[in-house]
C-alpha cells in the first residue's frame, strides 16, 4: 500500500475542541474533534501525518474513506438473508461489502434498486459520487441502497419495508421529498440475486428488489452521494450502453444496473408507458444473474 508523509510547519499552538455538527441530509448531530489554532508567535510546531493512499486499482482504504461514507459503513446495519430471501441476521454495511467476508461467510443482504420515470417516461439516472466506497463515479439507476435492520424496513408484506427504505434514500441521496414519492406508488417488479467485485477490497452480494415508479419530482442531489444526474429516453440509454461497452469517455455502469438492463429493462419500459406494469410483476421468482 502506498504511503504518503505530510509535514506542516505552523507558528501557532494547536488545541483540540469538540463541536457538535449538523447534517441536513441525515437529520442528526454528531460530536467531532477539530483542531483549532491559537496564535503563539514563539511556538513553531511541525506536524507529521502518515496515511494510506489509494492503490493504483482505485481501492478505497479505511484511512482514505470519506467521513460521511465511513459513518454510514459502521452505523448502517444491513439485513442478512439466505438465497430464498429469509432473514438470517444483520451486520454492518462495512462487513457486508468486504470481499473477503463475502467470499468466506454469508454476507448476502437485501438491497433495492429504484427506477424512477418522469411523465415523459424518461428514466432518471445518477452517477455515484467519487467518495462512494463501492463503485465510485459509475452511472446507475435512480437510487440503489439497502433496507436497514429496523422495524419499518423489515416489514415483508407487499415489500413495504423495502419501499419505506426507498423513500428514505431518495430523500438522502437526491433530495426528493417523501410526498413526491408516496410509498404506495412504488411497484415491486421482481428480485435478482447477484455478486460483483468493485475493486480488490470491496464488492456487492445482494438480493435486490427492483422498484419502479412514475412521478415528476423535485431534485436536490446530495453531493456526498451523487456526482451527477440525468434523464434518458430509450435511445439515449442505448447510446450510453454503447459508450460504456466501447470504453469511451471513461464511462462505466454499475453491474446491477447492467444486469437489469440486459435482462428486463427495455421490455418493462413498454409497460411503464402503457401503464401495465402489473402484467409483468413477478415477486415469487428470485433471478440469479451473473
Amino acid at each position: 500500500m502506498a504511503q504518503s508523509l505530510i509535514t506542516v510547519t505552523l507558528s501557532q499552538q494547536l488545541f483540540k475542541r469538540s463541536v457538535v455538527t449538523h447534517s441536513p441530509y441525515f437529520g442528526s448531530r454528531s460530536l467531532r474533534s477539530i483542531l483549532f489554532c491559537k496564535r503563539s508567535p514563539k511556538t513553531t510546531l511541525t506536524l507529521a501525518a502518515s496515511f494510506s493512499s489509494q492503490t493504483a486499482m482505485g481501492e478505497t482504504t479505511d484511512a482514505t474513506m470519506d467521513a460521511v461514507q465511513r459513518r454510514l459503513m459502521f452505523e448502517d446495519e444491513c439485513i442478512l438473508v439466505d438465497e430464498n430471501d429469509r432473514v438470517v441476521g444483520h451486520d454492518s454495511k462495512y462487513n457486508c461489502h468486504l470481499m473477503e467476508k463475502i467470499e468466506t461467510g454469508n454476507k448476502l443482504h437485501r438491497a433495492f434498486s429504484v427506477f424512477l420515470f418522469n411523465s415523459k417516461y424518461e428514466l432518471l439516472l445518477q452517477q455515484r459520487s467519487a467518495t462512494k466506497v463501492t463503485f465510485p463515479l459509475v452511472w446507475t439507476n435512480t437510487c440503489c441502497s439497502h433496507p436497514l435492520y429496523r422495524e419499518s424496513e423489515l416489514t415483508e408484506e407487499n415489500a413495504l419495508g423495502v419501499r419505506n427504505a426507498a423513500q428514505r434514500k431518495l430523500l438522502d441521496e437526491l433530495g426528493i421529498p417523501a410526498e413526491d414519492v408516496p410509498v404506495d406508488q412504488f411497484t415491486p417488479l421482481g428480485r435478482i440475486l447477484y455478486k460483483a467485485p468493485s475493486d480488490g477490497k470491496w464488492g456487492e452480494h445482494e438480493l435486490d428488489y427492483l422498484l419502479f415508479i412514475v412521478r415528476d419530482v423535485n431534485l436536490h442531489p446530495n453531493p456526498d452521494e451523487v456526482a451527477d444526474v440525468k434523464y434518458v429516453n430509450r435511445d439515449q440509454l442505448r447510446e450510453l450502453l454503447r459508450k460504456a461497452d466501447a470504453g469511451e469517455e471513461g464511462l462505466k455502469l454499475s453491474p446491477w444496473f447492467r444486469l437489469v438492463v440486459d435482462n428486463f429493462l427495455f421490455k418493462w419500459w413498454d409497460h411503464v408507458e402503457q401503464g401495465t406494469l402489473a402484467e409483468v410483476t413477478d415477486m415469487k421468482t428470485i433471478h440469479k444473474l451473473t
